[in-house]
């Protein structure tokens, strides 16, 4: 049974706040805290997740609110869904800006001081940024986990592709992944004999095929390797046929959120383009799915509207005692109580942002220096044309395919990997479409009535855009700090970033525009890219200018390894320096290749979840 948000929360403060002991407690309620919440569950521990946010969409009704929030918002960013509430802020892209010199305050929930602003954001409500999230699962190739060993760049991973291959699998389970295993073996990506996915691959667009027919058999040289290049189905987190053939012939069956059979809670998807920033119903995969289980063991306590504010750690041992929290009454008033929360072990699952600013807040640098550092996320450029023909522009979900060929390869010596996003949504990522279209045919063209909508079908519907997702690899000094001049309305610290795009990575992008004038020129699209130098993203490389834009895709800050003194955590992602936290999520990942880093970090998760069971056991 389903109780209001509000009285739930007042009965587990008052339960929370005395003298209770938790097996395990849980800052953050977005996939890396659902996934150990739930295993922890499953054997019969004890857990309290803390969630930031106020958790109505625990309800479906609460879920129609933010899809009512989406529609009626004016500027649909990734957070347009979801209410602004000062005592869990947010970053939200239309208001970044970088620090100026000499001042004290930003307009942001996040401090940007580097000389480069990232357009980067994640959420902070019930299920985090699985709210927003793109939900492409690609795995990592075996070549990214020994970037330094094979091509000198970044780090070695302290685990290999075989370490976590049997958790990517539980991991597609979890999140439902639709692919077919054909469309997803190149490279050096492999899976177990007979492996299936759950549910069959979604379909390619008819603009994937469009640009297919136009580019596939092309050929491109780099650094004297030839790579043909081939657009290819993503695998998806969302649902889509279920694959009879799964887990041994028994087949698969997509979970719900509210209750784990509501139809309502996981409908097969439906193709809207609106997947980011809401599914209208719930098709895609978000962790509100996994704590649903959770929550039913009857082992799992939430308590929301609870932003950890300190982890307090015993002088002598260096273990976490307890944690401080802040409960605020409601998003409208700054009043709150502070409550002290204790458990066995307690488990940071924040993400790469919020994590390390907790633990630097609470005075936690680690034996490495590490906490914050090597702050990483994909540098995407955008290259967008106007296709010859009508190609069914805004039919299907935000991205259905894309070009993977370049993700690997011995060119990783002298310049990063890429993959290739083709948009099913047009050009609204790089120019604001379609609300720009109207604005230009309005009032530069003087397009009214049938006019207008003719003129609107015939434009948009040829959009083409080409995202390219290129990695970054770590760098000490792209991290997160805190500084006390910067709180918000709980008086939290704010995080403070600098980040700044590597050269290695603005080698690639350069030769991904060029790609980008090849592709178009094969498909005779007319190039419409254009970088405004005053653009937040803007990036001069060699005598040309690029906007770069952030993927939302947050790794390294806690990175995992086998040297206490080389990282922050180690391969289960527990402290070196504490050994009941473990900090888990993107955070641990030293590097994060040319893949979307949920399905891994989820991977991992379910190796740590493991090893707080031994733990408490």
């Amino acid at each position: 049974m389903l109780f209001p948000i509000e009285s739930a929360r007042r009965t587990d403060l008052k339960a929370v706040s005395e003298d209770s002991i938790y097996d395990a407690v849980i800052v953050g309620s977005g996939i890396s805290g659902a996934i150990i919440a739930n295993e922890l569950s499953k054997a019969g521990k004890r857990v309290l997740v803390l969630e930031a946010g106020s958790g109505i969409n625990r309800s479906l009704r609460g879920y129609e609110e933010y899809v009512t929030n989406f529609y009626s918002a004016a500027i649909k960013d990734n957070q347009s869904p979801y209410p602004v509430n000062l005592n869990a802020p947010m970053p939200r892209s239309p208001k970044l800006r970088r620090l100026q010199p000499g001042e004290t305050d930003a307009s942001t929930y996040i401090v940007q001081s580097g000389p480069y602003v990232t357009d980067t954001v994640y959420t902070r409500v019930f299920g985090g940024t699985t709210m927003h999230w793109e939900a492409k699962t690609p795995r990592m190739l075996q070549e990214d986990f020994k970037a330094k060993s094979l091509f000198g760049q970044g780090v070695d991973w302290p685990l290999e592709y075989s370490d976590i291959e049997a958790d990517y699998q539980v991991a597609e389970r979890e999140i439902g992944v639709s692919a077919d295993v054909e469309d997803q073996t190149y490279l050096d990506v492999t899976f177990a004999k007979d492996y299936v996915f759950p549910m069959r691959g979604l379909p390619l667009s008819y603009l994937d095929r469009t640009v297919a027919k136009g580019i596939d058999g092309t050929d491109v040289n780099l650094y004297g390797q030839t790579y043909p290049i081939k657009v290819r189905p993503y695998p998806q987190g969302r649902n889509g046929v279920p694959n009879p053939a799964y887990n041994g012939g028994k087949g698969y069956v997509p979970v719900g959120a509210v209750n784990t059979h509501e139809v309502e809670e996981g409908g097969r998807c439906q193709g809207n383009t609106n997947c980011v920033p809401i599914c209208p119903v719930q098709a895609r995969y978000h962790s509100g799915k996994t704590l649903a289980k959770a929550f039913q063991s009857g082992n799992v306590e939430l308590l929301v509207q609870a932003v950890a504010s300190r982890v307090v750690i015993d002088s002598d041992s260096g273990r976490v005692t307890a944690l401080e929290v802040k409960v605020y009454k409601d998003t409208d008033s700054p009043e709150y109580e502070t409550i002290t929360v204790k458990g066995k072990i307690f488990v940071l699952a924040a993400g790469a942002i919020e994590t390390p600013r907790l633990m630097l807040a609470s005075g936690l640098r680690s034996t490495s220096g590490l906490i914050g550092r090597n702050l990483m996320d994909h540098a995407y450029l955008l290259s967008w044309a106007l296709m010859p023909e009508i190609c069914g522009t805004m039919r299907g979900t935000s991205c259905t395919g894309g070009i993977v060929d370049l993700r690997g390869g011995a060119f990783r010596r002298h310049q990063a990997a890429f993959s290739v996003d083709i948009h099913n949504d047009g050009w609204g990522w790089a120019v604001g479409s379609p609300y720009s279209d109207v604005t230009t045919l309005v009032d530069q063209h003087n397009q009214f009535g049938g006019d207008l909508r003719r003129a609107l079908i015939e434009g948009i519907s040829r959009q083409l855009l080409l995202a390219f997702m290129i990695e970054v690899m770590p760098v000490e000094s792209n991290r997160v700090t805190v500084d006390p001049q910067y709180t918000d309305r709980l008086g939290n610290v704010r995080p403070v970033v600098s980040f700044t795009v590597p050269e290695y990575t603005l080698r690639a992008a350069a030769y991904a525009r060029e790609f980008a004038k090849t592709m178009f020129a094969r498909l005779g699209a007319a190039d419409h890219t254009s970088y405004d130098p005053s653009d937040y993203g803007y990036i001069s490389y060699e005598g040309k200018g690029y906007a770069i834009r952030g993927g939302n895709h947050l790794a390294g800050t806690h990175v995992m390894g086998r040297d206490r003194h080389r990282s922050a955590v180690d391969t289960d992602q527990r402290s070196w320096d504490h050994d009941n936290l473990y900090l888990v999520g993107g955070g641990s990942m030293p590097s994060i290749g040319t893949a979307n880093v949920t399905l891994t970090l989820a991977a991992v998760n379910y190796r740590s979840a493991r090893a707080m069971v031994k733990q408490l056991q």
